[in-house]
């Protein structure tokens, strides 16, 4: 990403001053959405509406956020120094503005929230002191002060950021604050909760980015914005993806809470139901949208054909959310469901019987997030190759191997049975977190991702800047220069494992589904990030030399060794009381289950550095083949040139010998 200062010499572009006419269209829907949230909240017996209608005008104010973000800094041409031009300018200028209503709205849902969990009048909870007290109480009371303080970041990063690069920053830090209050409302609760927070996870994302970025591409449109066409191209594509998204994963999560005979005799069966038919409405327009408006945009060059069904696909939307957040606050049908078990409450499914090999192997559960995510990344890649070798450019068949072997490593640690016990187990957890720190990781950055993306993609060239640029900015960034420092690779690698289970942090995660989501990206960002400097195919910002390779990677046996021992010698149980709530018959000792887990640790580490060793060792024969036959074709250019100096030389430093010798004669 470009490096940026208020201080640069180029001053920020200033936005064209035309009004965008979306304001009413916004605010009429933003409505629309809070009265038809608070109608079906009262309706289903509901009285405390205002949480609802602050809800609502929040997330509004969040999609508008997250669809500014994206056009700012995906879909509009920025200057050829980085920084953004007017179009970005004006839409960072939104996003803003929104990020603060966006900050209000989190901040009055802490005592809205409060007042609807112990049914006092919200008036009571403005006070701070008494706030402070109830907020640690309730979980998703929690969750919006996280928000709060992310969004109010995005509001400050806006007003200081000039570049392309740092908006898309923003963009993805605005992702992220959906996450805490997604993570803690129905769907984190109660049996199946995986699936049901998975799947929730990405409905939101996917809605916020269809729905704001429509209404940035409006507002752009209306500002009669440079490069329109090539905007509505690129989001007419981005929208059908979030279409398919929302459609597959509303199907997973209302299958989750809801049987199918209940769909019509339910309330919350008729909400599905309701949400159901505007998502296909919304599609069937999107459908129009892309095979007509889309086609006069680019062809024609004109926003009238784009904004001719707007308005009616983002009032619709508004109504979509308004059903969403009704949704939200309907509890699911209990009746004639078995109650769950224990154990189904704790980690969202119950458990068969003690993880034997077979269990391990064949008892799977798809993982909806990261099991998605290693089958998406396999197909691009294989696509990436196809597309290479379809213009005649070869490939190396074991990096194609290596990286589906690694995306296979990652579905089998968190879909197979193994990711089904390891959030009961610590012995199984451990062998999780080897599988996705160690073994993945290797593989995956043998595969040269970045290479054969950088191979595959198209260049933009005089053009605003397009995937294949996205990626060199992101490899060329600070950030990846400091997370692929030696030191600070290694401190990530090696410190996580100390800092994780030996601070308590552990302890506070384990009964949470969203954190053992965090730590198993945490386990393949950490092992990615330190093998690629070591063994990776691609190019890294901080390329160190094989003997630094070598010294770097033996830098790290000791610490994995000693925690590993330190696991198989402690006598105090790591997550004792999640662990003993579980009551799992089989599990007779906690202690011998963790000292397992320790010698898992400490053996299956070994493996992979074997892997890494071998790989090194080949890495460095190739450089010296290359070296070498380097050298030859320089002989053969330059007629031995370097050889020819180098026998004279010798010449020289034997006749100067001999001369001395002649002269110490001739003295005697």
């Amino acid at each position: 990403m470009p490096s940026e200062a208020l201080t640069d010499v180029e001053s920020p572009p200033s936005p064209r001053r035309q009004r965008t006419g979306l304001v009413p269209l916004l605010v009429v829907g933003s409505g629309i959405a809070a009265l038809l949230a608070a109608g079906l909240t009262s309706a289903t017996g509901n009285d405390r509406i205002g949480l609802i209608i602050v809800r609502v005008l929040t997330e509004s104010a969040a999609v508008v956020t997250i669809g500014s973000l994206l056009l700012a800094a995906f879909l509009v041409r920025p200057q050829a120094s980085g920084l953004l031009a007017a179009d970005g300018y004006a839409a960072l200028r939104t996003a803003g503005w929104t990020s603060l209503l966006w900050t209000l709205g989190a901040v009055l849902a802490v005592p809205f929230t409060a007042a609807d969990a112990f049914g006092q009048p919200v008036l009571d909870l403005f006070n701070p002191a008494e706030l402070l007290q109830v907020v640690g109480l309730i979980e998703q009371a929690r969750a919006w002060v996280i928000t709060a303080v992310i969004v109010a970041l995005i509001a400050l990063g806006t007003t200081l950021v000039l570049s392309w690069g740092w908006t898309a920053v923003l963009f993805f830090l605005a992702l992220f604050a959906l996450v805490p209050v997604a993570v803690t409302g129905h769907s984190s609760g109660g049996g199946s909760h995986d699936m049901a927070t998975n799947s929730l996870l990405f409905h939101l994302v996917a809605a916020a980015v269809w729905v704001g970025g429509l209404i940035a591409l409006l507002a752009h449109g209306r500002r009669r914005g440079s490069d329109l066409a090539l905007a509505t191209t690129r989001f007419s594509a981005i929208a059908l993806v979030c279409w398919i998204v929302m459609a597959v994963s509303g199907v997973v999560n209302a299958l989750v809470r809801l049987p199918l005979r209940d769909l019509f005799t339910t309330d919350y069966g008729l909400l599905v139901t309701a949400k159901t038919a505007a998502l296909l409405l919304l599609g069937g327009i999107g459908y129009l949208q892309r095979v007509r408006g889309v086609r006069d945009v680019v062809e024609k060059g004109s926003g009238r054909a784009l904004l001719r069904l707007a308005g009616v696909e983002v009032l619709l939307m508004f109504i979509t959310l308004g059903l969403a957040a009704g949704l939200s606050r309907t509890p699911p049908p209990t009746d004639g469901r078995a109650l769950p078990s224990t154990v189904e409450l704790r980690i969202g499914y119950d458990l068969a019987g003690a993880p034997t090999a077979f269990r391990l192997f064949f008892d799977w559960r798809f993982d909806l997030i990261f099991g998605t995510v290693s089958i998406a990344l396999a197909v691009l890649y294989l696509l990436g190759v196809r597309r290479l070798r379809k213009r005649g450019d070869s490939w190396p068949v074991g990096r194609t191997v290596a990286w589906v072997l690694g995306c296979a490593t990652v579905l089998f640690a968190t879909s197979s049975g193994v990711g089904r016990y390891a959030p009961a187990m610590f012995s199984v957890h451990m062998e999780a977190h080897m599988l996705l720190s160690m073994l993945a990781p290797i593989l995956l950055v043998l595969g040269g991702p970045v290479t054969l993306a950088l191979r595959a993609l198209p260049t933009a060239g005089d053009g605003p800047p397009g995937p294949r640029e996205w990626l060199l900015a992101f490899v060329q960034s600070p950030v990846a220069k400091v997370l692929t420092n030696p030191f600070v690779a290694l401190f990530l690698f090696v410190g996580s494992f100390y800092g994780l289970y030996f601070s308590g942090l552990f302890d506070s995660a384990l009964p949470n589904h969203w954190a053992h989501l965090a730590m198993n990206a945490h386990f393949i960002l950490v092992g990615y990030v330190f093998y690629w400097p070591v063994i990776g195919i691609d190019p890294a910002p901080n390329r160190l030399p094989p003997l630094g390779r070598l010294g770097l990677l033996f830098a790290s046996i000791p610490f994995h060794a000693f925690f590993g021992i330190v696991l198989m010698s402690s006598q105090s149980v790591i997550g004792e009381l999640y662990y003993r709530s579980m009551g799992l018959p089989w599990v007779t000792s906690q202690l011998d289950d963790q000292r397992l887990g320790g010698g898992i640790a400490w053996a299956a580490g070994e493996v992979p550095l074997l892997v890494v060793m071998v790989a090194l060792l080949v890495q460095w024969a190739r450089s010296d083949n290359r070296d070498a036959r380097r050298l030859d074709r320089r002989a053969d250019g330059d007629g031995g040139a370097d050889l020819a100096a180098y026998n004279a030389m010798l010449r020289k430093m034997s006749g100067g010998k001999a001369d001395s010798a002649d002269s110490t004669d001739k003295a005697d």
